[in-house]
């Protein structure tokens, strides 16, 4: 079923009479009753996944001087009274374009539980498969001419954005290290002989179909085919070769796999692609925590800022919306062996660009590491606040191949985080 906006809903179940009082009608009609979305400021988003939970202690969310920080030091930015990890040297001069939150709560502690969690907006759910943030932007912000696939996870991890209940079509396509092809797009024969083999295919396909053209059609089988030669012989793929920038721009970002992914999902929203989605794996700090967090600094930071930066000279920040997060944090204590467990109880992601108000903190972790945060962010809401922001109506409901009435996200749009239109 295609999905629903809840105000269409609403005047459906009105003429549908005693059906209305229904549960699922008294919640269509509390969400008929509030505000309907602002105008979409952006356009695409970019999500930088930092696979195996980061720490916040040092990363975005520094108690320097504390005993939970263990030794760990921070840096002033250019936003008073901000400070973030030493490493993020250059991350620090961008901070009036990003925005913290710095009490996103979860209850989900393990990778891949919490990897769902964060890139759905819902926990997991054994049934029902949630679609991501990339893969609802798709669905919801069609763009002509586009003949790539509008939804790219770059250095996937074993848990990628998912299509969910809109559909297999709305996976993330995945590719490596942008310095290499990507992936498929190649025919490995002389174009003689593709062609015979495609021409071939068709004899087959044809003879196959006789009697039973409905199911054939219903596979999508050729338009599935199709799809695939035209994103195949599309210009737009150079999109991904960033060996196409100059040497400055690629020196900006950094000789690594994830600066050049970074830079390939600027240049992929550049021609419609609506969610890029780039991971940083090396997280699960379990064991010498400020060691490895440093390394992944030194990777992280330089193509983080440079993003922002060429976002920005570009005029295209305003039109992306860039999330930096990983599935939970790390523990205020150190173990053992020197690192941090996992903890879902108050966390940070950055947010830049696309409709995001920059230069700002919400929220506030104890620096004994014992109370909760303050203001606390539930997942749902984050998820709220970024369709929001893409224009998307995050209350539209819609139903699940087993019949399950659901809503994009369960929770409530971050005002402060919303610049004012």
């Amino acid at each position: 079923m295609e999905p629903l906006n809840r105000r269409q809903f609403a005047a459906t179940a009105t003429l549908a009479g005693a059906t209305w009082l229904t549960p699922l009608g008294h919640m269509l009609a509390r969400a008929a009753e509030k505000k309907p979305n602002r105008q979409a400021t952006a356009q695409s988003v970019i999500i930088l996944w930092m696979q195996g939970g980061p720490s916040q202690l040092e990363t975005f969310d520094p108690h320097p001087g504390t005993n939970i920080a263990g030794g760990s030091k921070a840096i002033d930015t250019k936003l008073k009274g901000v400070q973030l990890g030493e490493g993020f040297g250059r991350l620090a001069e961008q901070m009036e374009y990003i925005s913290l939150v710095r009490s996103v709560v979860s209850k989900e502690g393990d990778h891949e539980r919490g990897t769902t969690t964060i890139k759905s907006g819902y926990r997991p759910d054994p049934t029902v498969v949630y679609p991501s943030i990339g893969a609802i932007a798709a669905h919801e912000l069609p763009v002509a001419g586009c003949d790539i696939p509008r939804h790219v996870s770059i250095l996937s991890s074993q848990w990628p954005a998912r299509g969910g209940f809109l559909g297999d079509g709305f996976d993330a396509f995945r590719t490596d290290d942008p310095a290499g092809p990507v992936p498929d797009t190649q025919s490995f024969l002389p174009k003689s002989r593709d062609t015979d083999r495609l021409q071939h295919l068709d004899v087959v396909e044809s003879a196959f179909a006789k009697g039973r053209s409905r199911r054939v059609e219903s596979t999508l089988h050729k338009e599935t085919v199709a799809d695939a030669r035209k994103m195949m012989s599309s210009e737009q793929l150079k999109a991904f070769d960033v060996s196409k920038e100059p040497a400055a721009v690629k020196k900006l970002y950094g000789d690594t796999p994830f600066g050049r992914g970074c830079l390939a999902a600027r240049r992929l929203i550049e021609v419609g692609v609506r969610c890029v989605e780039v991971t940083l794996a090396g997280w699960d700090t379990h064991a010498n925590n400020h060691a490895f967090t440093a390394s992944q600094l030194k990777i992280l930071d330089p193509a983080f800022a440079a993003l922002i930066q060429d976002l920005r000279e570009r005029k295209l920040l305003d039109k992306t919306l860039v999330l930096c997060a990983g599935e939970f944090g790390r523990t205020p204590r150190i173990n053992p062996v020197g690192g941090r467990d996992h903890w879902p109880s108050g966390f940070t992601v950055a947010l830049a660009g696309g409709g995001i108000r920059g230069g700002q903190v919400i929220g506030e972790t104890d620096p004994e590491g014992k109370a909760e945060p303050k203001d606390p962010v539930q997942v749902g809401d984050l998820h709220a606040t970024i369709l929001k922001s893409l224009g998307i109506d995050f209350e539209k409901v819609s139903q699940t191949p087993i019949g399950r009435t659901v809503k994009f996200a369960e929770g409530e749009p971050i005002e402060k985080l919303l610049a004012a239109k």
